[in-house]
């Protein structure tokens, strides 16, 4: 690829968040002078149904070249972006009570039909973390289970499910979230698990996400001495590309948590976390904060990294081959903004998918 396609296409490396219902303008100017990779809707991106359909419907004619990933935290409990009438699922620590991978691939059916209804084609789940520090209350009831082996059974059974109805799964916080008190949204956590146990628990389901052919894999801003004693995994290079590309042998999309989180953002800036994290090996970074500036900042840095030799041109190109290959496989051609809304309609909350939750409350 051409110096000059890299840059017109750095974009490719962002998903953005943004204020509203409709798409604002500084949105679209990002779309046009960088050829956006994505968006990720939040709570306040969501009126009703019909109306995140054609918001969905209208980012997507935003495309040029590539389509535009549209995506969400949609897992279920306290994470979900998408209320009522949308199906409102109970936590994962349930579903993993139950254990079994039936009512998973039930679960997992029924979720990635209402997020295809809306056009959302990317969901940052499972979470693949180990509940295996009481204290831990920012993964807490969103892991699936304290043991490693049904988080990797459960887990990939709704990667498998999410991905055969044309959805990208995600799996995260890699190399592990579930071993520690503190929060990153807040603060950087630290997990002092020795390597061994690192490689017996926490690694365990995201190998199993990797047999399963997950389309994603996101990286934790957590600080692990057993891999890394100075940098967050997002900004490890040993973590990105030395543990989970090389020796785990990963070869789908790294994307970061979003890198608007204290954990990092409070002692770097965003065009400086940008180029670590490419750096590192990441393929997509989250830029979730609605701050405009600071997304063309980032891009630019990516740019500015390129020409001054600090990110390598075979790398970078890799990296854009990989998201090129993921965009072909799960993003669907598009459909009119009539037959997204008429799927809506007859999904959202319907029988089947509240006879799941039942079920998973009671097996729970």
């Amino acid at each position: 690829m051409p110096v000059r396609d890299i840059y017109k296409h750095i974009g490719q490396f962002a998903i953005v968040g943004f204020d509203g219902h409709v798409i604002p303008s500084e949105l679209r100017a990002l779309v046009r002078q960088f050829d956006l990779g994505g968006v990720i809707y939040f709570a306040r991106n969501i009126e009703e149904p019909e109306q995140v359909a054609e918001l969905s419907q209208e980012i997507q004619s935003l495309g040029d070249d590539l389509p535009i990933w549209v995506s969400i935290d949609q897992e279920g409990g306290r994470v979900a972006r998408l209320r009522q009438p949308f199906t409102e699922w109970p936590p994962m620590q349930k579903l993993g009570q139950s254990g079994s991978a039936k009512l998973a691939r039930r679960f997992a059916s029924a979720l990635a039909k209402e997020l295809a209804a809306v056009g959302i084609s990317l969901n940052y789940a499972p979470v693949l973390d180990v509940h295996s520090d009481s204290r831990n209350t920012v993964i807490g009831d969103r892991a699936l289970s304290e043991d490693a082996e049904m988080v990797a059974k459960l887990g990939a059974e709704m990667i498998r499910t999410f991905q055969s109805l044309g959805i990208a799964a995600c799996g995260k916080h890699f190399p592990g979230h579930g071993d520690t008190s503190r929060d990153s949204h807040h603060e950087l956590p630290c997990i002092d698990t020795e390597a061994v146990q690192l490689n017996l628990r926490e690694l365990l389901p995201f190998r199993a996400a990797i047999e399963a052919d997950v389309a994603a894999i996101m990286t934790g801003h957590l600080l692990v001495p057993a891999l890394d004693d100075k940098s967050p995994a997002t900004l490890s290079r040993s973590i990105v590309d030395g543990l989970l590309r090389k020796k785990l042998g990963y070869d789908g999309l790294i994307v970061t948590d979003d890198l608007g989180m204290k954990a990092v953002a409070a002692t770097h800036p965003i065009d400086e976390l940008a180029v670590s994290a490419v750096g590192a090996g990441c393929d997509l970074l989250l830029l979730c904060p609605p701050n405009y500036d600071e997304q063309a900042n980032a891009l630019e840095a990516l740019i500015h990294a390129v020409e001054s030799k600090i990110l390598s041109i075979p790398e970078i190109e890799a990296a854009m081959e990989r998201q090129v290959k993921a965009k072909v496989k799960y993003l669907q051609p598009r459909v009119s903004s009539q037959q997204s809304l008429k799927r809506t309609k007859n999904i959202l909350g319907c029988e089947e998918a509240l006879a799941i939750v039942k079920e998973i409350e009671q097996d729970g």
